[in-house]
């Protein structure tokens, strides 16, 4: 299921909610702009004037020289007053952007990350790449841009109505098609734009899974399938660009005849006035030169209608992430211990298709509790649940008897975390990455929790140690590595119940067996959950709970479990054969 789209009214009223921050800057440069559409206005009023006193034989050698002399001097104060403005609009535009994309960040961050699952990440990356880079340019070069062109056009027809009224009517011209064109294109292009953005989001899902997860492909001899998924992608793509292609094509070959039009209507026009002996020559020279003013801004414009539906669709996409309904409410109540129980739990992540059925379990405190089964079980769901990433579709997760789902997020994380063995490295500091997990703690704590987890060798190996600097274009670290990073970013956060799911998978056999018992000592004393692939993590566990199809089917130690002769029997059988 996609993200939302945030509603045109809503999209329009956000918008105008961050521009309303920055009003004051806002009218600072509307008055920059007008000044210099102003001055650009004197010469064609000035050459009137001349060609007017030229035609009666009144014009002077000093006249003549006074008229240029005026335009020199207004043409580069004009240019002068531009130059602030067109500077002034854009560090406005970077400001705002910044305010819209730090804004879409905060909430990407703390989206649902049930939302997030059940969207795919093709859509999410899609906002925050794509969409994002559509919106800048928009914001950053045609906000500025907008304004210019709409400053000019307004204060150019306004001079030409007072110039000559009767002339400035050929400006009118220009209306009725461009009325028509955009009626048929608004209604057509807005939808198409926002559909290509979702065909780019589902084509950047598929070229992605199919990347990160190349050796799977590979290992499935399903290359052929995913080659054709990937092209069902792309002709969805191509075929909405084309057909947004097509509606620009019409719309600039309208649009073009209207903007070059109104010269040719004031010169014939003018003509026929002039004729009759209503206007002169020089009011003719002047409204002429006004529509020629016109031409470059309206030529502006047309390029940037299309582009603010471009804009639009993104926008509408990237405020749609503020639109994703919030899974929990938080209530305010507050634990009474670190006891963490489900009671009766089903979970769905399609409606009518259970993953888990009425699962009930209570985790002793400090114990340390091994989930096995089969592949497809329900295992690493069920850690989800303890670690209230999902809520239950029916039933309870509760901690010290208040539901997971009751907790603001960031108290839920002081009491359970969760680790996949899906790992992240982020462009900083190996320091900076295990602070993630506490942001306010100073070195020797971050050097303490990378040396609980048996990583400090290797750290100390490095040029700079845990200074070194990690991430996309510094030292890229082994997958190993990127997984004690994040275990040493688990016991920096500290909460009383942890949730391991196959963390250590990526590491080999003996080096995952170390690494376990080094998390033993240093996780001693807080509930641990571990998914669990390598049964000898069970063997060393208190109780081992054994799912099968969604249930806890068994629940023991491993001993007690052993000598029952079920499910997890089997499991060990099997496992010390290999």
């Amino acid at each position: 299921m996609a993200l939302p789209l945030a509603p045109g009214k809503v999209a329009m009223r956000k918008t105008l909610a961050i521009m309303a921050s920055y009003r004051w800057r806002f009218w600072w440069v509307l008055l920059l702009q007008v000044t210099a559409v102003l001055a650009t206005l004197v010469a064609p009023q000035l050459l009137g004037r001349l060609v007017t006193r030229a035609s009666q034989g009144t014009a002077t050698i000093d006249y003549v020289d006074k008229i240029v002399l005026t335009i020199i001097l207004v043409t580069i104060v004009g240019a002068v007053i531009n130059r602030y403005a067109q500077m002034y609009a854009r560090t406005l535009g970077e400001a705002v952007f910044a305010d819209l994309r730090e804004r879409m960040m905060n909430r990407v961050v703390h989206l649902p990350l049930s939302a997030v699952e059940s969207a795919g990440t093709g859509d999410l990356v899609g906002r925050t790449t794509n969409d994002v880079s559509r919106i800048e340019f928009l914001v950053r070069v045609g906000i500025p841009q907008i304004m210019v062109c709409t400053v000019t056009i307004i204060f150019t027809i306004v001079a030409a109505a007072v110039s000559n009224p009767l002339l400035a009517l050929g400006l009118l011209v220009v209306g009725p098609p461009v009325y028509l064109m955009m009626s048929w294109y608004l209604p057509l292009s807005v939808p198409a734009y926002r559909a290509t953005s979702s065909a780019y989001a589902r084509l950047n899902g598929a070229v992605s899974e199919t990347v990160e997860q190349a050796q799977t492909v590979d290992a499935l001899g399903i290359g052929t399938l995913r080659e054709k998924t990937v092209l069902t992608h792309v002709t969805e793509a191509w075929s909405l660009e084309r057909f947004t292609a097509g509606l620009r094509l019409r719309l600039l070959l309208v649009l073009d005849v209207a903007w070059r039009a109104p010269v040719v209507v004031i010169l014939l026009w003018g003509a026929f006035l002039a004729g009759h002996g209503v206007v002169s020559l020089g009011a003719i020279t002047t409204v002429a030169l006004y529509a020629m003013e016109l031409r470059k801004p309206i030529g502006q414009l047309t390029f940037w209608i299309d582009e603010v539906q471009v804009g639009q669709a993104s926008l509408s996409r990237i405020l749609g992430v503020e639109e994703v309904p919030a899974d929990r409410t938080p209530t305010g109540a507050v634990p009474q211990d670190t006891r963490i129980v489900l009671r009766d739990v089903c979970f769905s992540y399609r409606e009518g298709i259970e993953v888990l059925h009425d699962v009930s379990l209570e985790l002793r405190p400090g114990e340390r509790l091994a989930v096995v089964g089969p592949s497809g079980s329900g295992k690493s769901t069920l850690g989800r649940m303890l670690a209230g990433i999902h809520p239950p579709s029916s039933g309870s997760v509760t901690v010290g008897g208040v539901a997971l789902t009751d907790l603001p997020e960031e108290e839920l994380r002081r009491h359970v975390a969760l680790v996949t063995q899906e790992h992240h490295v982020f462009v900083g500091t190996i320091a900076d990455n295990v602070r993630l997990g506490r942001p306010d703690a100073d070195d020797a704590t971050v050097r303490g929790a990378i040396e609980a987890i048996g990583a400090s060798t290797w750290v100390n190996e490095l040029d700079d140690g845990m200074d070194t600097m990690v991430g996309s274009g510094h030292l890229a670290l082994t997958p190993a590595q990127a997984q004690e990073v994040a275990l040493a970013r688990l016991v920096l956060l500290d909460p009383h119940t942890l949730i391991l799911d196959e963390a250590t998978s990526l590491l080999d056999p003996h080096a995952a067996r170390t690494l376990e018992r080094t998390l033993s000592t240093a996780l001693a004393g807080r509930t641990v959950i571990e998914v669990a692939h390598r049964l000898y993590t069970a063997q060393d566990a208190d109780r081992v709970a054994v799912v099968m199809d969604g249930r806890v089917v068994e629940l023991g130690t491993h001993e007690e479990l052993v000598a029952l002769g079920g499910e997890y029997a089997s499991l060990w059988e099997a496992w010390s054969q290999e």
